[in-house]
C-alpha cells in the first residue's frame, strides 16, 4: 500500500503543575484556541479543547507521523511559552510532566465532546484528581495511588 491512513482519536488530560489554579479565565479561551492551532500545526485535528482552572481535556487525532508523546512536549512547551510570552504576569504558570492519553471510539465522539465542553459543570461536583483516578480505572490502567501526583 502506497498511503499510510489512520482514525485514530485520544482524549487527553493533563493538569498544569502542582495542579495549580492558574489557567485563568482572561486568557483560558484565547490559550485553548492557541493550543487548537499547535494541534493544526501537527497535521492532526482538535475536535475539542476545554477545561478549568487546573487542568485541560482535548479530543484530538494526530496523523500517524506524530507520537502522543511527541505532540505533548510540543503542545506543553509552546502554549507554556506563549503564556508566558503573553501574559508576563503570570509567572506561575506551567504544565505537569504526565498526562492521560485514553482511546475513543468514532461513535462516541459526539459523547466525548460533550463531555469536555462540560468541564466547568462537571467540576462543580467533582474534583479533578477523583476524575482522573476514575479514567485510569474506567480504562484500566494500573496505577499506584502514592506517587500518582508526584
Amino acid at each position: 500500500m502506497a498511503h499510510t491512513f489512520s482514525s485514530l482519536l485520544t482524549h487527553i488530560i493533563f493538569s498544569t503543575k502542582g495542579r495549580t489554579a492558574c489557567i485563568d479565565i482572561e486568557f483560558r479561551s484565547e490559550l485553548f484556541a492557541y493550543m487548537g492551532g499547535l494541534v493544526r500545526e501537527m497535521k492532526g485535528k482538535a475536535f475539542a479543547i476545554n477545561g478549568t482552572a487546573d487542568h485541560v481535556h482535548l479530543l484530538v487525532s494526530l496523523p500517524p507521523t506524530v507520537s502522543t508523546s511527541e505532540a505533548m512536549r510540543m503542545l506543553k512547551a509552546n502554549s507554556s511559552k506563549w503564556v508566558h510570552e503573553k501574559w508576563s504576569t503570570h509567572k506561575l504558570f506551567g504544565w505537569q510532566t504526565g498526562y492521560g492519553a485514553f482511546s475513543v471510539s468514532r461513535s462516541n465522539v459526539p459523547d466525548v465532546i460533550k463531555y469536555i465542553n462540560n468541564q466547568e459543570t462537571h467540576h462543580q461536583k467533582i474534583t479533578f484528581q477523583h476524575e482522573f483516578v476514575a479514567f485510569l480505572k474506567k480504562h484500566g490502567i494500573e496505577f499506584e495511588s502514592g506517587n500518582l501526583w508526584e
